[in-house]
């Protein structure tokens, strides 16, 4: 879930050691758009405590930029955006399901589950290489291979929004984020470069 297609699994093999570099790891790449002008999405965040300030993203788009100028890895023009994952974040590799324990979040699957695609609940850790979700109106902890899981997303509430005020309080940041009204809270992106190809 790191990455989608194909294309986006080539640029996070070239991204992930440069992420690794400086201390960060890739929650998801995407590359979007249509073949005129597209857009290159990494989210990122530290290793040691999953978060990541705007500087390090700087950096890192900034080392992207150098290894992709080199390998010129897309063809045509397109928007490099480094982020963090925001507060109601992707949920893209195993470990993910651990950290956010109690949390809530929606997984869709790729495949029928017992009837359905869609699973909303609260996130009881993993098994072996399951997702345990507590599932609204069920009484039993749903297991859902990870394999299988083709999205996946904290969904926003009272608790992970105070869980973010937490961590901004611990890092010695204002309530205030000084994000514009509306913005999504948390989230941190860098400002964007543009790869233009004759």
């Amino acid at each position: 879930m790191r990455a989608k297609t194909a294309e986006d699994r080539a640029l996070l093999e070239m991204i992930d050691p440069v992420a690794e570099s400086l201390g960060l790891a890739v929650v998801r790449v995407r590359l979007m758009g249509g073949t005129l002008r597209r857009r290159l999405q990494i989210m990122a965040e530290r290793v040691v405590d999953n978060d990541i300030s705007v500087e390090e993203c700087a950096r890192l788009s900034r080392a992207v930029s150098e290894v992709f100028d080199a390998a010129d890895p897309i063809s045509g023009e397109y928007l490099l955006e480094v982020s963090s994952p925001g507060i109601d974040r992707p949920l893209t590799r195993l470990i993910d399901f651990d950290l956010f324990e109690g949390y809530e979040a929606r997984l869709e699957t790729d495949r029928m589950v017992e009837g359905r695609k869609r699973f909303k609940g609260i996130l009881a850790g993993t098994e072996g290489d399951n997702v345990a979700i507590d599932l609204d109106g069920e009484e039993d902890t749903a297991l859902i291979p990870f394999e299988w899981i083709a999205d996946a997303k904290l969904v926003l509430t009272d608790e992970l929004l105070k869980r973010g005020a937490a961590l901004r309080a611990a890092r010695g940041e204002p309530e205030d984020d000084g994000l514009p009204e509306g913005a999504a809270e948390d989230e941190q992106t860098t400002p964007t470069s543009t790869k233009d190809k004759a």
